[in-house]
């Protein structure tokens, strides 16, 4: 008996090349990060590929996003978490906000005196949710904002363009 493939939202194109768009990013700015650990750089993943926001020259970006590709198709898929994504910011965001929600919404009180109090609570929740964050947003983006099995992404294009004070490379991808 043959089974067929479940759908989920993760497994549509567009969503799918976003997410290995995303993976390559996080494995190129492990290579960067290797090479030299005083690079400041921001990446953003498109559907046609990402941006790194920073100063980095052009050759060396793009041999740390061929660097990336072989390792993602080398089966380093550990090389899609990074430890600095915005994945972990929203885990943190969530499970901050949600924990001063409880806090203030059990048993709500009217007098602000008796609400304050309820702040010790809040602040320790919001420091559990900052705590979890880096697991929690680690298991984020293995399952979720990333795809390591890269399949057949080519590089086609690394271009250089400097926005205000701000140098931005597009690497285009394909695949």
């Amino acid at each position: 008996m043959e089974s067929t493939p479940s759908f989920t939202l993760q497994t549509l194109a567009p969503i799918r090349r976003v997410r290995r768009n995303h993976a390559l990013e996080h494995a190129t700015m492990h290579v960067l990060s290797e090479r030299s650990r005083e690079l400041k750089l921001v990446g953003r993943s498109t559907l046609w590929g990402f941006y790194i926001y920073g100063d980095v020259p052009t050759k060396v970006l793009l041999a740390a996003v061929q660097e990336g590709l072989r390792r993602l198709r080398g089966g380093d898929w550990q090389a899609a978490i990074h430890p600095n994504c915005g994945s972990n910011l929203v885990v943190a965001g969530l499970l901050g906000g949600f924990s001063a929600f409880l806090a203030f919404a059990i048993r709500p009180e009217k007098s602000w005196w008796k609400r304050l109090t309820r702040l010790p609570l809040a602040s320790v929740g919001a420091m559990l949710g900052i705590i979890l964050s880096r697991p929690l947003g680690a298991l984020l983006q293995a399952h979720v904002t990333t795809e390591p099995a890269v399949g057949d992404m080519r590089i086609v294009d690394v271009t250089r363009q400097q926005r205000g004070g701000v140098i931005v490379h597009h690497v285009r991808t394909e695949g």
